[in-house]
């Protein structure tokens, strides 16, 4: 028998690898994740305000949080630190299922189609959530945000503010309801079509800040993203486009502060 022979004998009867195939997480997989992913953000979020506290002396009461969650310059820095956070965890959930980060949460660029498409169908829908809230007799834009943005502003952190709604947190959000969950309930039982419902409702409940008047609104362009990442197969167009909502809703916050 020559070495050749056995060596191919040898491959023959060597045990197969005990590797893991790729798979990813289904409901209960997400689901779970989910919970860790949105802890971690929460954890990162709120050390900023933690840090802030401490360094400041206060006490640790009701008028104190209220004071610091209407800060800017603290909100800004709480959403920015909300990403790496949420980054970490996202990578370690990721790397278990042994598919890479970009195909597992579809960071894809866009095509100029789709991106049209979607900054058109973004733009008809702001348009009517401001004739609903116009016919509706509602403010155009949470009475919360004006006074972020004053603060923000009067500090000097206005560019930070804009950093944070307009980058940070349209990251941070996309890769967790659009990329991550998403991915996970639209190959479990769910289906695409029921995996757009939920990962917008959850989104939505991240705002809770909000009322139900203008939660009705998030939920709305959560069904849009959601519907677009099925579409497009790209995180990165519902980045792109939450970018815009959130600028948009800036500038207009930003006018309001101006001349009340």
């Amino acid at each position: 028998m020559t070495v050749a022979e056995n060596s191919a004998d040898a491959v023959q009867v060597a045990p197969p690898g005990k590797s893991r195939e790729p798979r990813v997480w289904k409901f209960i997989g997400t689901s779970l994740w989910g919970l860790v992913l949105f802890g971690a953000m929460f954890v990162g979020q709120v050390a900023v305000v933690a840090w802030f506290l401490w360094t400041s002396g206060g006490e640790m009461d009701g008028k104190t949080l209220i004071a610091l969650s209407s800060n800017g310059r603290i909100i800004s820095l709480s959403v920015i630190m909300g990403l790496p956070a949420i980054l970490a965890a996202l990578w370690v959930a990721i790397r278990w299922s042994r598919i890479s980060f970009v195909d597992y949460l579809a960071l894809h660029w866009p095509t100029w189609r789709m991106l049209v498409t979607g900054i058109g169908c973004l733009v008809l829908l702001m348009v009517g959530c401001e004739v609903v809230s116009h016919l509706a007799g509602r403010e155009s834009s949470p009475g919360f945000m004006v006074d972020v943005l004053k603060t923000a502003r009067d500090d000097g952190a206005l560019w930070l503010l804009v950093l944070a709604f307009c980058v940070a947190a349209p990251v941070t959000e996309e890769f967790f309801a659009r990329g991550f969950l998403y991915r996970g309930w639209s190959e479990s039982f769910l289906r695409p079509f029921g995996a757009i419902l939920l990962s917008s409702a959850v989104w939505t409940a991240m705002h809770l800040q909000y009322n139900l008047f203008f939660l009705g609104q998030v939920f709305a362009i959560g069904l849009l993203f959601g519907y677009l990442r099925y579409r497009s197969n790209s995180t990165w167009l519902t980045v792109i486009l939450h970018g815009l909502n959130n600028l948009a809703a800036t500038v207009q916050t930003i006018w309001l502060a101006n001349n009340s």
